[in-house]
């Protein structure tokens, strides 16, 4: 196999050296982690709204206040954010940062060019 193409496993080993980067470590902490941010990611690519409810009803086997403690540790490290609706200010819908978007992106385009 030439050395230029990267397999599934390299990919895999440079993820977890990158381990202690805050995104790629918070978001293999658990099932309910990573799903948390495909359920996110996957609402923000087909430009739906996704309220903190919703978010915490999707979430399989978390209990809610696992889920908003998720949510709030999320937020607070900056890969999400809170936005009040205008119709009801108690509604708060969650959206990643420009940030965590560019990085989830790289994080696609990376696999996608992954040959075997």
């Amino acid at each position: 196999m030439p050395k230029e193409k990267k397999t599934l496993l390299d990919f895999w080993e440079d993820q977890m050296r990158q381990s202690h980067t805050a995104s790629n470590y918070f978001f293999r902490k658990s099932p309910s982690h990573y799903h948390m941010m495909l359920l996110v990611m996957s609402a923000y690519k087909e430009n739906k709204k996704l309220s903190v409810e919703e978010l915490k009803t999707k979430l399989f086997k978390t209990s809610r206040p696992k889920s908003a403690l998720i949510i709030t540790e999320a937020c607070e490290k900056g890969f999400f954010r809170l936005e009040k609706t205008s119709t009801d200010q108690r509604v708060k819908n969650i959206i990643p940062s420009d940030s965590f978007v560019k990085e989830f992106n790289e994080y696609l385009d990376t696999l996608k060019n992954i040959s075997y």
